[in-house]
């Protein structure tokens, strides 16, 4: 009998994200203990240079560290959520941008709070930025040793893909697209004589599924993933049976795909498989139904609340730029194909399609007006949506509201289109932060996969990540 194959230590994603977070807290509470040291120490050295005594100096800075100084960690990881994908934890240029943003984020924040409300009795803001400046360079180390431990490979795990077909095409031009990778692809096995020595996307089909232990003995493979669409061979079957016996993890190619992506293929989904995945897995808790109203209705407070404020320099400048209207309406579909009219700033042109042909908005669309643009780019355009999610109609995270006469034609064209309708429309949404607009049946194709993984993997930790990366957009102008 061979010997069991015992696989080095390679993570999978998941256990990644645990490994960034542990990581990343350590550094934070380092960070948070090291800045209350620098103050008093700080403090310490401007009193006595001063004149004043060493211990009446020491009785001044007894002061009680106010309670929301120990959250500093958790707001620091919360600033940094969008460094907790595997891929952009792997990119120096996304980690830099990532931990300097969560910096410059995180001062403002603590500036907005500072000038609102000024206690004596808290610490200054040197403490806090300490904090910041500390907690940058920590996580920047711990960072750069994860992205030196990532990109070691015998820390990645080597992928086999079986069957070298359209779906098994699909994920090697998806991998080779990964800078850095997220594991090494070793190749193709595929039991069509034909296929067999030829490239696809760069990687060999190295054999059949015959000599499939040899194959994974030879290239030191600790994932075997499945990409064959239709039924497996009694053969192949139990070659794949003894690969697992060997300590070969066992994959098929929707996770995979899902896992690297963050989409749902749709167009390499059976039947069977979308039952599984839509109608049995995607039922959640009561508790987080109730949960995530409660954050809808606690972030309908909060953008109507930034509505009323904002809504008369907003309608003010739209009236001098365009005139009226200043809002406008359209009709929407919702979860279970409820209809309902959502209500937005205007941002085209009145009359903007006249001839009363159904237009997606283009990149540079010529009928967006000059304040329409920056209400786009800011996303103020939206605001009067959060009356929508009020009345319970939206939420504040979910696929996008589309509208009827789009639907009609989406549903022709692409499969499984129907699913969104699964779960409330959303201001914002894991489609939304991850490919934004969509102007072509592709881009939809591709927004629709981001949808179906939503709805598959959704939960509030998942809604949480999604708001925090979209007021980070926000943050950033980065709307169109």
């Amino acid at each position: 009998m061979a010997e069991i194959v015992r696989p080095s230590l390679r993570l999978r994603p998941s256990e990644q994200r645990v490994v960034l977070l542990l990581g990343d807290l350590l550094a934070s509470v380092t960070a948070m203990f090291g800045a209350l040291e620098f103050w008093r120490r700080y403090s310490l050295y401007q009193l006595v240079a001063a004149g004043m005594p060493p211990n009446r100096a020491e009785r001044i800075l007894d002061i009680p560290v106010p309670i929301w100084f120990y959250l500093l960690p958790l707001v620091w990881i919360l600033l940094m959520i969008e460094l907790y994908e595997p891929h952009s934890a792997a990119n120096w240029g996304r980690t830099l941008r990532g931990i300097a943003g969560a910096a410059i984020l995180g001062l403002l924040g603590y500036s907005v709070v500072f000038t609102v409300n000024r206690d004596p009795n808290s610490l200054p803001r040197i403490a806090v930025g300490a904090f910041l400046l500390i907690a940058s360079f920590l996580t920047l180390a711990w960072r750069a040793l994860y992205i030196r431990l990532y990109t070691t490979s015998g820390m990645m795990r080597r992928v086999l893909v079986l069957g070298a077909g359209k779906a098994g095409q699909t994920l090697a031009a998806v991998y080779s697209k990964l800078k850095p990778p997220p594991f090494t692809l070793v190749g193709f096995v595929d039991d069509d004589v034909q296929k067999r020595g030829k490239l696809y996307q760069g990687l060999r089909v190295l054999g059949s599924t015959v000599g499939l232990v040899d194959t994974i003995d030879q290239y030191h493979v600790s994932d075997l993933v499945i990409s064959i669409t239709g039924e497996i061979g009694g053969a192949a079957f139990q070659r794949v049976l003894d690969a697992q016996e060997r300590g070969v993890e066992i994959t098929r190619m929707p996770i995979l795909y899902e896992e690297m992506t963050g989409r749902v293929p749709v167009h390499h989904l059976e039947s069977d498989w979308v039952i599984r995945s839509f109608v049995d897995d995607v039922r959640v808790s009561g508790i987080y139904e109730l949960l995530k109203r409660l954050m809808d209705l606690l972030g309908a407070f909060v953008g109507l609340l930034i509505l009323a404020v904002t809504l008369p320099l907003t309608a003010g400048a739209t009236i001098l730029d365009s005139g009226l209207p200043i809002l406008y309406s359209q009709l929407r579909f919702g979860k279970a194909n409820s209809r309902f009219r959502i209500y937005k700033f205007r941002t085209m042109k009145k009359d903007a399609e006249a001839e009363g042909e159904v237009r997606v908005t283009e990149e540079k669309d010529p009928r967006v007006t000059t304040v329409g643009r920056f209400l786009r780019r800011t996303h103020l355009d939206e605001l009067p949506q959060f009356w929508s999610v009020l009345r319970g109609e939206m939420s504040l995270v979910g696929p996008r509201a589309e509208r009827p006469e789009l639907i009609q034609i989406y549903e022709r064209q692409i499969p499984f289109y129907r699913a969104r309708f699964l779960v409330k429309p959303g201001l914002t949404g894991w489609a939304q932060i991850n490919h934004g607009y969509a102007s072509t049946v592709y881009d939809t194709v591709v927004k629709l996969e981001y949808d179906l993984y939503y709805i598959k993997h959704r939960s509030l930790w998942m809604d949480m990540r999604i708001v925090l990366r979209t007021i980070g957009t926000v943050m950033g102008l980065r709307g169109r």
